[in-house]
């Protein structure tokens, strides 16, 4: 592993996949507000938390030990990689559309305003900058912005020096906008502050439009007369860092990545609650329960530098020194300690002039083959509105607002022909669904004080009513359990064990990035429930389940995954995971009416449930054969 110097005093440190993504960069937008006092329940999520962060991260590189148990596994690690943004399979390689709309001329430079469509309508605007003289094929450098608020110029405008340096050093340099801050604008924050939790459901993360924009803005590079495409570079600082460990992962065209101050590992962001200062385009669906230096392997053996500076407060050294302390192993066990450098500047999170000329000799080291000293004479800025691409209207069609509801597709399930399709075609989802969204199974109850309820007598079934987060009543099971008592379930996060739910949701987020979200973790609770009352209670009973609107669905998961659960009252559910419950991916797979359908032939009382919902049932059932086991109630 390489230090570099720069007239810094240097550490090693690095970073897997942190986005700072705030209104102005550097600027934690997380409220001035004192904390309020925690509740019981946040210490147990916390704790569980804690638990969960140290068993993923024991797992780092487990079993490689050589170059070629890296190979070996690599292929694997890498699709599964693409299924946590939204990318596997990769999209079409649609017409990138590309336009330039106008020009920047200087001196020693110039920069083509370019556009262009990454999907059908999700525009990319960026400036293309040039040496005012291009003799042959340069080298380039994709320039991934921090999170910089500009208006309607675009946050590439903040970030137009390093485009000058490059330029005027021989490169060609693209940097592109990002998909909330750019000048055709989306959006980031949905779980963070907009309630979006079916993106989770979807398995959709806006890292994965950063990402695939900047493959797409590799295809446009490639596509340039004035650029080497065996030469590629990229780059970029805060939520441009992770953006650079996002495509560099993914795309092997990146032949050297600098990311600057733009990640950490699972134990800062959930264990130390550091989640807290980043929006959610810095974070994927963590199906496989990553530690996030995994990303950052992706890239190995290519030559990586990470830059960060020692008072960054949100992304702490601690995390970045552990990142760096585990890729040095990985690089020295394929045989390339040299192509991983670390430098560290004084200061907190800042796009210093100390912070860039390391990561300019690194690119100029790996690119050109020269080591030698750089500098970065001062420039006159550009007017912002100058580098507009679009400086009066935006483009009609576009669909960079509204992204998150097409960009990963969900699943469009058949209905099945008959008792022997059915069959294959419930274990063909449940296994799809223990591989997706129920992968990461519980040890542990983590409900807290669960006592065990008594069997009921001649064999009757044992009942266990499961509310919703939030529902004080029980009258509602009055109507479809008859003469029967029941036993109340608290899961996780319900009743005594609930914990504060409130922007920027930290636990909630937390949970997806070890792999889990509050409702999976409540399909466990009643799945290890249902098991320790068929282990502990005796006597001939059923166990039954019953909940309304998202318990109810919940219960349905339940059953699905343990055959000790026999019964189950479904009252109320909603339409589809996009109202809840949500589990991760779970709409690549399934949505409410399949799930409830695949119960089929265990009893299933229904009720409340609309018509649609109700009619694909149904009709579920009657394939399986077990048409009299369901009970319809409007």
């Amino acid at each position: 592993m390489t230090n570099l110097r720069a007239s810094i005093a240097l550490s090693s440190f690095s970073f897997a996949t942190a986005v700072l993504c705030t209104l102005q960069f550097g600027t934690l937008q997380v409220g001035a507000a004192e904390p309020e006092p925690d509740i019981p329940g946040d210490a147990i999520i916390r704790r569980y938390l804690r638990q969960e962060t140290e068993k993923i991260t024991q797992s780092f590189l487990a079993g490689v030990e050589s170059a070629a148990d890296w190979e070996r596994g690599r292929e694997k690690l890498h699709r599964q990689y693409l299924e946590m943004l939204g990318l596997w399979p990769l999209p079409p390689r649609t017409p990138l559309e590309a336009r330039t709309t106008g020009n920047v001329e200087r001196d020693a430079f110039r920069v083509e305003k370019v556009a262009f469509q990454s999907r059908p309508g999700l525009y990319v605007t960026a400036n293309l900058y040039l040496p005012k003289r291009v003799e042959g094929k340069l080298p380039a450098v994709l320039y991934l912005c921090g999170h910089s608020g500009r208006g309607r110029d675009g946050n590439k405008t903040a970030f137009q020096h390093h485009g000058v340096w490059f330029a005027t050093h021989g490169y060609v340099c693209l940097i592109v906008d990002t998909l909330q801050l750019g000048e055709v604008a989306g959006i980031h924050h949905g779980t963070y502050s907009h309630n979006r939790w079916w993106w989770h459901a979807r398995g959709y993360t806006p890292a994965g439009v950063e990402c695939w924009n900047g493959i797409r803005a590799l295809d446009y590079l490639e596509s340039r007369p004035e650029v080497d495409a065996a030469r590629i570079a990229a780059t970029g600082i805060s939520g441009g860092g992770a953006a650079t460990f996002w495509i560099a992962a993914a795309d092997p065209r990146v032949k050297v990545a600098v990311p600057v101050s733009g990640m950490s590992d699972l134990e800062t962001f959930v264990a130390d609650e550091i989640i807290d200062g980043h929006c959610d385009c810095m974070m994927f669906v963590n199906t496989h329960r990553w530690e996030l230096s995994m990303i950052a392997a992706l890239v190995a053996p290519r030559p990586l530098l990470f830059a960060n500076s020692d008072m960054d407060t949100i992304f702490p050294m601690p995390g970045n020194e552990r990142i760096a302390a585990r890729l040095a192993r990985l690089y020295a066990i394929l045989g390339r300690p040299e192509a991983l450098g670390t430098v560290v500047v004084p200061g907190g999170h800042s796009d210093s002039l100390s912070i860039r000329l390391p990561a300019y000799r690194w690119i100029n080291r790996w690119l050109k083959g020269d080591s030698s000293e750089v500098s970065e004479p001062e420039q006159p800025k550009i007017d912002g509105k100058e580098l507009r691409v679009f400086p009066d209207e935006l483009p009609a069609g576009a669909i960079n607002d509204r992204i998150d509801e097409t960009f990963v597709p969900v699943a469009h399930v058949e209905l099945p022909k008959g008792q022997e399709e059915y069959r294959s075609w419930r274990e063909m989802l449940l296994g799809s669904l223990r591989e997706r969204s129920f992968a990461a199974r519980e040890a542990d109850i983590l409900a807290p004080g669960v006592q065990l309820p008594q069997a009921p007598r001649n064999g009757r079934t044992l009942w266990i009513l499961v509310p919703s987060l939030g529902d004080t009543e029980t009258e509602w099971v009055n109507g479809h359990i008859a003469n029967a008592r029941f036993h109340t379930f608290h899961p996780r996060g319900v009743g005594d064990g609930a914990w504060k739910v409130r922007p920027p949701h930290t636990f909630e987020r937390a949970l997806a990035l070890v792999g889990r979200t509050a409702d999976s973790g409540r399909v466990w609770d009643l799945v290890l429930l249902a098991r320790k009352i068929r282990a502990e209670v005796k006597g001939d009973f059923l166990i039954g389940l019953a909940g309304r609107w998202t318990a109810g669905v919940i219960c349905a998961y339940a059953a699905l995954l343990e055959p000790a659960i026999e019964e189950i009252v479904v009252v109320d559910p909603p339409r589809s995971h996009r109202e809840g419950p949500y589990f991760l991916s779970v709409l690549q797979v399934c949505d409410i009416p399949d799930a409830l359908g695949m119960l089929a032939p265990r009893k299933l009382t229904l009720a409340g449930a609309n018509d649609e919902t109700a009619k694909r049932v149904e009709a579920i059932y009657e394939a399986a054969g077990a048409k009299d086991c369901l009970k319809i109630k409007k």
